[in-house]
């Protein structure tokens, strides 16, 4: 019988082992999409108890402790941090078959060198070990992301936002590469009239541009697209339930922007082409620029209305959509690809009946120009899992080129999420080796080895250009 978490953890067979010690566990980390607040790394923070590291914005175990009957009040209310934590040690040993009870596990391991399971027996140990080590210079922010090997950090940032820590890394020569990611959803949140019209006014004062009509509001926020430029920005994202792809005129989507600065309830149709348009514009930037564009598509967000009207959104209360994609993304990458005017391109699926749509219709847009130009991005949020990645790879390689995908990320609020990367490793290497050993592949450990370095790594530093 295997021990949990050892050194061949995932790894079943000699093969998958060879590949990965030998080829994958020693890369560093490319994490081209996160969720970390740029300016902790500048301020190279401690934080103050596991808690504050682990629990404050982590909507994976507050969704967990939910359901597990753990009141508000420990979760995100205002109970002292050791007694929250105590209640996700009563929580964890629930979590059997749950990637939260690898992830913590490995997380305690490779941050702290704990090997003891979390428990309610161990909840005061480890809480005050873990806890103390947090404290050191060795377990700053800025040293928890080299102890991981990580080498460059792309953060997820709104278009309004001024950039200044990023500034200051770079000002300061930190080693390592923390670069924003062009986030625009907000300025075509055209649901909500009124906050969009805020958004305008903020974009207004900042750019000093008068926002008179469509026109005007493109050219201020093409201001600060290059503004991200200039700041090393080479990537966007946009988290949507689908592609927007309806066909519009420019009179059309002048008329739609007079009604939303007049405060007036758009039609559905024209909240879709309000959408279309701006997407449409947004990725003629980043082709212009030479940026990656990224499209995280399928989630069905602020499912409980009175969880939403108490704590507000990003809180747990979100889940998978059953969106239909094929049609509009197909007109979408068709509509800039017939122009030439495509961008290297990432798809992100969050519902699993979708994966081979994703997988197939990134072939059509794939011309040669770039190898994997059009990507089918890792497995995301409910799909960041073993089952959910093993489905993501195992679809690519059926319809497309496993071998040029460029590999993980975190898509995470949480610096102690970096051992993320070793698990797709572990099972990226597994795969391989599996295949190997029941003759379904060459036993070429050389250039299978060289595949697997390419997913982990060197497929992102060449894709991204780092």
């Amino acid at each position: 019988m295997k021990a949990f978490l050892d050194d061949d953890f995932l790894l079943r067979g000699k093969t998958a082992q060879r590949l990965y010690h030998e080829f994958a566990a020693g890369l560093p980390i490319i994490d081209y999409h996160c969720h970390l607040l740029p300016d902790e790394i500048a301020k190279d923070i401690n934080f103050r108890n596991l808690t504050h590291a682990w629990l404050h914005g982590d909507h994976y175990k507050w969704r967990a402790m939910r359901a597990n009957g753990v009141n508000e009040h420990f979760v995100t209310g205002n109970a002292p941090d050791e007694q929250k934590f105590a209640k996700w040690a009563e929580t964890v040993p629930f979590t059997l078959r749950n990637p939260l009870y690898h992830w913590t596990h490995l997380e305690l391991k490779r941050y702290f060198g704990i090997d003891k399971l979390l428990s309610p027996a161990t909840s005061q140990y480890i809480y005050e070990e873990a806890s103390a080590r947090l404290q050191t210079e060795d377990h700053s922010v800025r040293n928890l992301l080299r102890k991981m090997k990580v080498e460059v950090v792309c953060t997820t940032d709104d278009p309004l936002d001024s950039l200044p820590y990023h500034q200051q890394l770079k000002t300061e020569g930190f080693a390592l590469s923390i670069l924003p990611t062009f986030r625009p959803d907000k300025a075509m949140q055209v649901d909500d009239v009124n906050a969009l019209n805020q958004y305008i006014d903020r974009l207004q004062e900042l750019t000093g541009f008068g926002i008179i009509d469509f026109e005007s509001y493109l050219k201020a926020l093409k201001s600060r697209h290059d503004y991200f430029t200039a700041n090393g920005c080479k990537l966007s994202d946009h988290g949507l339930e689908h592609l927007y792809a309806e066909d519009f005129t420019a009179t059309e989507i002048e008329g739609i922007f007079k009604k939303i600065r007049h405060h007036y309830s758009l039609l559905p149709l024209e909240v879709l082409k309000f959408k279309s348009a701006m997407l449409y514009h947004f990725a003629l930037w980043d082709h212009e620029k030479g940026w990656v564009q990224q499209f995280h598509v399928g989630a069905l967000r602020n499912n409980n209305t009175r969880a939403l009207l108490t704590l507000g959104p990003d809180t747990g209360w979100d889940s998978i959509g059953d969106f239909s994609q094929a049609r509009s993304l197909s007109r979408f990458l068709n509509k800039l690809d017939k122009g030439d005017q495509l961008a290297k391109t990432i798809i992100y699926n969050l519902n699993p009946s979708d994966n081979e749509v994703m997988a197939s219709m990134i072939g059509n847009f794939n011309d040669g120009s770039v190898a994997g130009k059009v990507q089918f991005g890792s497995a995301w949020w409910f799909l960041d899992q073993k089952d959910g990645m093993t489905k993501q790879l195992n679809t690519l390689s059926n319809i497309g080129l496993l071998s040029r995908m460029v590999g993980m990320l975190t898509d995470s609020r949480s610096f102690l999420s970096f051992p993320r990367h070793e698990y797709f490793r572990r099972i990226l290497c597994n795969l391989f080796g599996e295949d190997i050993d029941h003759g379904e592949l060459p036993h070429d450990i050389e250039w299978t080895g060289k595949i697997i370095r390419d997913i982990c790594y060197y497929n992102a530093k060449n894709y991204f250009e780092f």
